[in-house]
C-alpha cells in the first residue's frame, strides 16, 4: 500500500466530508436571508446579530464555517465578516449564480436516500413528485439565472429563423416547464408570441400560473398539467424542451409527439446536461454533479413511469440522437453549448 496515496484520497475525503456538511450551513443562510444581509455590508457577529434579528451564538459559528470554507471573507483586525462582490454575486443575488439554490436542490433529493436505497435493491422507480418541495422550488431558482443568461441572448439566435419567427409572433410549447421560468423568459422577450408550458407535475404548474400572473403576462402564457406525451395543440413553431428528456421514461414517445405537434417548419430546440459520449470523459466536477444529482432524480423517475428507458443526466449525444432519429427527425446538431448544458436543433 502506498500511504502517500492513502493520504492524498483521506484529503479528498475531507474536502468532500467538509463540503456535505456545508451544505446545511448554505441552506440555512439561503432562507433566514444571511447572505443579503451580509452583503449590504461588513458586520461583526454582535453587529450582525442586530441586522438579521437572529443569536449571536449560532451566527458566530455560522460565520466561522463560511469563512473556512471560502464563502464568507474575514478581517483579523476587525474581526468583521463580509462578502467580496463576486461572493456576494454567488450567494446573494438571486440574478447570479444563486449558490446557495443548488445546495437546496442536494438537501432535498438526499432526504429521499431511504428510498433510493431501496429502489437499488428492487430496481423500482421514485418519481420527481414524490421528492420534496425544495427540490422543485431550488431546481427552479437555481437553473433560471442560467437560462435568464442564456436563452434569449444566445441559445434562440443559434437557431436558424427562430428568432425572426418570435420577433412577429409565434407558437412556442415548453415541455416539462416545471415552475414555468423558461416560458416567462420568451414570452417577456417576445411579446407577440405566444407560450404553452406543459408539466406533468399539479403542483409545479400551480406556481407556473402564480408567476405568469404575478409577471402581467398572462394572456399570452398558459400552463397545463400534462405529459411531454400527451400536451396538448399543434402546428408549433418552437418546441422547448430544458433538462428533461433524459429524466422520461418514454423519451422515444415524447419525441414523437413532438414532431407530429410542430409546424412543418417547426424547431425543436432541446437543452441537455453536457456529457461526452467517452464516460471517462464525464470523470470531472462537473459530470460528478450530473451522476449524483441523476442517481437520486433523474435514473429513478425514468424508472418510476413506462417506456423502458432510464437515460440519466449523462447520456451523451449519440444517445441522445438515437432516440430524435427513431422518433423520425431528419435534422439534427448542436447549435450551441455551455459547461452544463449542449443545445441541440432538431426539425423534422
Amino acid at each position: 500500500m502506498d500511504h502517500n496515496k492513502v493520504t492524498e484520497f483521506l484529503g479528498r475525503f475531507v474536502t468532500d466530508f467538509g463540503a456535505a456538511g456545508a451544505a446545511g450551513s448554505v441552506v440555512i443562510g439561503y432562507r433566514l436571508g444571511l447572505y443579503r444581509a451580509l452583503a449590504e455590508g461588513p458586520a461583526t457577529p454582535e453587529r450582525f446579530a442586530e441586522r438579521t434579528g437572529c443569536h449571536v451564538r449560532y451566527l458566530t459559528e455560522w460565520l466561522l464555517g463560511q469563512a473556512a470554507g471560502g464563502y464568507v471573507s474575514h478581517d483579523t483586525q476587525t474581526g468583521a465578516f463580509s462578502l467580496t462582490e463576486e461572493q456576494a454575486f454567488c450567494l446573494a443575488d438571486p440574478d447570479g449564480p444563486n449558490v446557495p439554490a443548488a445546495f437546496l436542490i442536494v438537501l432535498g433529493y438526499l432526504r429521499a436516500e431511504p428510498r433510493i436505497t431501496e429502489a437499488f435493491r428492487t430496481g423500482d422507480g421514485v418519481a420527481w413528485h414524490e421528492h420534496e418541495e425544495d427540490v422543485f422550488v431550488g431546481c427552479d431558482a437555481f437553473y433560471r439565472p442560467g437560462y435568464a443568461a442564456e436563452l434569449v441572448p444566445n441559445w434562440i439566435p443559434a437557431l436558424d429563423g427562430v428568432d425572426g419567427k418570435l420577433a412577429v409572433g409565434a407558437r412556442v410549447a415548453d415541455l416539462g416547464c416545471g415552475l414555468g421560468s423558461s416560458s416567462l423568459l420568451v414570452a417577456e422577450a417576445y411579446p407577440r408570441t405566444t407560450v404553452v408550458g406543459s408539466d406533468y407535475h399539479t403542483e409545479s404548474i400551480e406556481l407556473a400560473r402564480g408567476k405568469a400572473e404575478e409577471a402581467e403576462v398572462n394572456d399570452r402564457v398558459t400552463f397545463e398539467v400534462a405529459t411531454a406525451q400527451t400536451f396538448t395543440g399543434g402546428d408549433y413553431d418552437l418546441v422547448m424542451m430544458f433538462d428533461c428528456l433524459h429524466d422520461m421514461g418514454d423519451p422515444l414517445g415524447a419525441a414523437r409527439r413532438v414532431r407530429e405537434a410542430l409546424d412543418a417548419d417547426g424547431t425543436w430546440m432541446l437543452v441537455e446536461p453536457y456529457a461526452s459520449d467517452r464516460v471517462e470523459e464525464n470523470f470531472n466536477p462537473v459530470g460528478r454533479l450530473f451522476y449524483s444529482g441523476s442517481t437520486f432524480l433523474c435514473v429513478p423517475n425514468s424508472l418510476s413511469q413506462p417506456g423502458g428507458y432510464s437515460l440519466g443526466a449523462q447520456a451523451g449525444e449519440s444517445a441522445i440522437r438515437e432516440v430524435i432519429s427513431n422518433a423520425g427527425f431528419t435534422r439534427f446538431r448542436r447549435a450551441a453549448q455551455t459547461p452544463f448544458n449542449i443545445v441541440y436543433e432538431i426539425r423534422p
